[in-house]
């Protein structure tokens, strides 16, 4: 795609959690920031520390990325289901920081559209290894939401949100049957994966 416009990088994580929002990252991108953060790698390929390390620069004043990271929560995506949650997302984070779909083009990740009046827009499978503008989004999500979590961790003291995240972890699993369910839990992804009859 020919960079005439700013570049939108967007990306989520959290689609498959038990517990947590989902998250999605629209990451608006000078054509300068682009070649400095050339070198970052997808969120899934850094350690912790990386990670934020990388989240730092980003966010510092004058790193040509303006973000935004937008999150729906679990009662929600339980609501609507997650594919619907996630378009939500999209568009709260993408309106936040492109409110002028002619000035920007946007670039997804694996199986993500942008609202249509974005009119140029591209959807690359495994984009966050392939494009710079992504993989600064693929960062930022991760990050927000692992933020996220530990915070809620130390409020739900006995499921380890710290270290998995919210994703069904065999330790997970067995906190989740030892002490029930928290407003944080998918209740729906809780029934059919741990096979769980969640309580209205």
């Amino acid at each position: 795609m020919k960079q005439k416009r700013d570049v939108v990088g967007i990306d989520e994580v959290g689609r498959g959690p038990l517990a947590g929002p989902v998250a999605v990252c629209a990451a608006r991108v000078s054509l300068g920031a682009l070649s400095r953060f050339s070198a970052i790698q997808e969120s899934k390929q850094l350690t912790p520390k990386q990670r934020e390390a990388w989240f730092t620069e980003l966010t510092q004043e004058g790193s040509g990325v303006q973000y935004a990271v937008a999150m729906v929560n679990a009662s929600v995506i339980d609501k609507i289901g997650i594919a619907p949650a996630i378009r939500l997302a999209l568009r709260r984070a993408i309106l936040e920081v492109a409110p002028d779909p002619k000035a920007v083009c946007v670039l997804l990740d694996g199986g993500l559209r942008a609202p249509e009046e974005y009119d140029v827009q591209e959807t690359i499978i495994r984009g966050d290894a392939q494009e710079t503008s992504i993989a600064i989004a693929s960062v930022l999500a991760k990050v927000t939401r692992d933020r996220y979590m530990h915070k809620q961790a130390l409020k739900y003291t006995s499921y380890g949100f710290e270290t998995h995240m919210g994703y069904g972890t065999r330790i997970h699993i067995e906190a989740i049957v030892r002490d029930g369910l928290t407003p944080l839990h998918r209740r729906s992804f809780c029934r059919r994966i741990v096979g769980l009859d969640a309580p209205k």
